[in-house]
C-alpha cells in the first residue's frame, strides 16, 4: 500500500469493511482514548475513510450519583457581580466571631469583595454595611 507522513496506508477489508488494526479507535474506557488524534489518516486512495474520534465528555459527580459543577466561582458580597480570575484585585476576608468575653470563639464569616468595588473607594463602607447586617444574624 501506500505511505502517508502518518504511517504507511492501510487498505479496508472489502468483504467485511473492517478497519485494519492500526486504524482501529481505543475503546472510551481505555485511558489514553481522550488524546486520540481527531481524525486518523485515509486509508486508500480509492476509498478515502477518516475516523471521527469523539473524547469522552468530563463530568464530575458525587456518592449518590449526582452531577456536580467543576468549578463553582466565587460572587463579591457587596454587589453581588461574579468575581473572575482575572480579577486580580479581589479580595477575601475572614471575620472572626466573638463569646461574650470578647474572645475569639474559632468561627468566622467570610466576604469576598471584588477588585470593582475596592476601585471605586467603596470597600470599606460595604464591608462596614455587609458586618452589620451578618452580626444581626449570628448574635454577635
Amino acid at each position: 500500500m501506500g505511505q502517508s507522513p502518518f504511517g504507511p496506508l492501510e487498505a479496508i477489508n472489502p468483504t467485511s469493511g473492517h478497519l485494519p488494526q492500526s486504524l482501529a479507535p481505543l475503546p472510551l474506557s481505555h485511558p489514553a482514548a481522550a488524546a486520540q488524534v481527531a481524525l486518523a489518516p485515509a486509508t486508500s486512495r480509492i476509498c478515502p475513510v477518516a475516523l471521527a474520534v469523539v473524547p469522552p465528555t468530563v463530568t464530575m459527580q458525587n456518592e449518590e450519583g449526582k452531577t456536580v459543577d467543576l468549578y463553582v466561582p466565587r460572587k463579591c458580597s457587596a454587589t453581588n457581580r461574579i468575581i473572575t480570575a482575572k480579577d486580580h484585585a479581589s479580595v477575601q476576608i475572614n471575620i472572626g466571631h466573638l463569646d461574650a468575653n470578647g474572645l475569639y470563639d474559632g468561627h468566622f464569616t467570610t466576604f469576598a469583595l471584588s477588585g470593582f468595588v475596592r476601585a471605586q473607594g467603596d470597600a470599606d463602607s460595604s464591608l462596614d454595611r455587609l458586618w452589620q447586617k451578618k452580626k444581626v444574624d449570628i448574635k454577635q
